[in-house]
């Protein structure tokens, strides 16, 4: 078998083309783009294409795709890929260290999705972000106001209508403040982001909501008392594909729910999670594990059961209250089926 392993950069690539019987191998450099990798795939005509995840590892795969060339995608956050105490660490022996473990059918790999799936990820990770930045700003605006002795209405209040309308109320422009009033220049200026933030975060969801409409899986985990619009597009874009998964755990896995293990000899331990996955679809799994027990007697039976009464407990049973969530969301995409919640707590 002809396998070209290619280590990708920003704009260019190094490919190492190796003969899985003979093990020879050689090198070649050139510029990242798809005329050049289109016509890489023409001449050598290989067998497999192995790469790294990566920014470009998106178009890079559908370039292999549409020329029916078998693509393996490595996944470099896997402790079989990691580099330890190596002297040297060039592009060349990263290629060849992608073509060497595909050789030998060791290549820890992850799922490349479809573009359309890559950009729906894309614009849920783009929504997540504007809510860290619209977060940031409310905060620096709390800090001004604390500064000058003026805290701003505790949770929600100091964002609403009227609240807004207070704040807008103590903000100046620039050309109006005098040196002893700066932080109403300050204070306008973080408004304003705060208002655009709000204007694009909207149009987002907007834009998310009218994608979910159209697929009719994130109806389906609607159906879960506590799961909102945002998770449940969130886990159906994750998840993509139910099938590439046998069992609920590797589910669990794939997100960094399952604890760390060390096992040896007579020694079993495990620890925190693995953390492994997508974070921020994990904290969202966390938050409406959260909420969600107050609307689902599942959630919060779970939740009570596992806790026993602990305080100390709380956080270990809300992640495994997150982790038996996803599980059942997986399992009601591949089965195509709603919310059947337990008959009784001990049954989850």
């Amino acid at each position: 078998m002809k396998i070209l392993a290619l280590d990708l950069g920003k704009s260019k690539m190094v490919g190492c083309v190796y003969d899985d019987q003979s093990h020879e191998h050689r090198f070649d450099s050139a510029p990242l783009d798809m005329g050049t990798l289109r016509q890489i795939l023409d001449v050598e005509h290989p067998d497999r294409v192995v790469i790294e995840v990566s920014p470009s590892a998106g178009w890079v795969g559908e370039v292999v795709r549409q020329a029916g060339v078998a693509l393996q995608v490595a996944n470099p956050n896997h402790e079989g890929w990691r580099w330890r105490n190596v002297k040297r660490k060039t592009d060349r022996l990263d290629a060849l260290k992608l073509a060497q473990l595909s050789a030998s059918r060791q290549l820890p790999q992850v799922h490349l999705p479809q573009r359309n799936v890559r950009q729906w990820r894309s614009l849920i990770h783009y929504r997540q972000r504007l809510v860290t930045r619209r977060t940031a700003v409310k905060n620096r605006i709390r800090s001004i106001l604390e500064v000058e002795g003026t805290p701003t209405p505790p949770g929600s209040r100091a964002w609403t209508t009227a609240g807004l309308a207070a704040l807008r109320a103590k903000a100046c422009p620039w050309d109006q403040t005098g040196m002893e009033d700066l932080w109403r220049g300050e204070l306008g200026e973080e408004l304003d982001q705060f208002d655009r933030l709000t204007c694009i975060l909207k149009r987002v969801e907007q834009r998310l909501d009218a994608l979910a409409e159209s697929d009719s899986r994130v109806a389906l985990l609607r159906t879960v008392p506590g799961v909102g619009p945002r998770l449940a597009e969130a886990v159906v874009a994750l998840v993509d594909n139910p099938h590439r998964f046998r069992r609920g755990k590797q589910v669990a896995s794939y997100l960094g729910l399952v604890p760390r293990q060390y096992q040896s000899g007579q020694m079993d331990r495990q620890g925190r999670i693995s953390g492994q996955g997508d974070r921020r679809v994990r904290a969202l799994l966390i938050e409406v594990s959260w909420i969600g027990q107050r609307y689902n007697p599942w959630m919060r039976e779970t939740f009570e059961r596992i806790c026993r009464g602990s305080r100390t407990r709380r956080k270990t049973a809300v992640v495994a209250v997150a982790r038996r969530l996803v599980i059942r969301c997986w399992a009601m995409m591949r089965d195509h089926t709603g919310w059947s919640p337990p008959a009784t707590a001990q049954a989850a």
